[in-house]
């Protein structure tokens, strides 16, 4: 008697269900796969940009870091130059002498007498507004006298003021420097008090670091720290407490 065509061994058949298994199985393993390369390729990106921001901090802040120091003092005692809390930078050292015009003549204007001052006495610094406050008569006891017309201008750097005062038809400038302590040379160089364009805007290139130094520690403690919340707390506390400071 033959045997039925459909007929198959055991171990035929078990192989044949294995390998129907381990296909209808292969759609969901390659599935999973997929989400977890995804998942892979996240956190690739997060953590190159992670990487990325720290290296942004990190040059910035190296950057600033020495005029940083600067002006963090000289935040200070320009926060303190008052009471009740007052600081004292040193006190500064007061010269006075005249000085007699140049041979020839006059001055035309008060700004014409600060060149000449800046040429004469090798100061530093630009010239401020001059003051010029004409000719006019005055009450002197029982009779009237014309008070010439009188010039005042001054030049100032961040390590010394001179101030000029010039009456017009004297044969002299009478000039009063006033020399800086070291900490109030810093205090006016955090100030900007007669600098040059190169240093004002080497001093815009410290708040452009300040602002990124800030933005990039923001959003680092975003990504290294999951307790978002409590940063957003801190930064609105922060702001509120400095508005409620500056109120009172």
């Amino acid at each position: 008697m033959n045997a039925p065509e459909t007929f198959e061994p055991s171990a035929v058949a078990h192989d044949r269900a294995k390998r129907q298994l381990v296909a209808g199985a292969e759609p969901r393993h390659a599935l999973l796969d997929d989400a977890q390369q995804a998942a892979r390729r996240q956190r690739s990106r997060r953590a190159t940009f992670i990487k990325w921001l720290r290296k942004v901090h990190g040059w910035v802040g190296l950057w600033g870091a020495v005029l940083g120091l600067m002006f963090g003092v000289t935040g200070f005692l320009l926060n303190h130059r008052a009471g009740p809390l007052k600081v004292s930078p040193g006190e500064p050292q007061v010269e006075q002498m005249q000085i007699p015009l140049p041979a020839g003549g006059s001055f035309k204007s008060p700004m014409d007498m600060a060149h000449w001052l800046k040429s004469e006495l090798k100061l530093d610094g630009k010239p401020g507004r001059p003051r010029r406050e004409p000719s006019h008569p005055v009450a002197w006891g029982d009779q009237s006298v014309v008070q010439p017309e009188f010039w005042q201008v001054g030049i100032t750097s961040p390590k010394q003021n001179v101030q000029a005062e010039y009456w017009v038809g004297n044969g002299y400038v009478s000039v009063k420097r006033t020399e800086n302590s070291f900490l109030g040379t810093l205090t006016n160089l955090h100030k900007g008090v007669g600098l040059s364009v190169p240093w004002v805007l080497l001093i815009d290139t410290i708040a452009g670091s300040l602002i990124l130094l800030s933005l990039t520690g923001v959003l680092l403690w975003t990504e290294l720290n999951r307790r978002r919340t409590v940063g957003v707390v801190l930064v609105v506390g922060s702001v509120v407490a400095a508005v409620m400071a500056g109120l009172m």
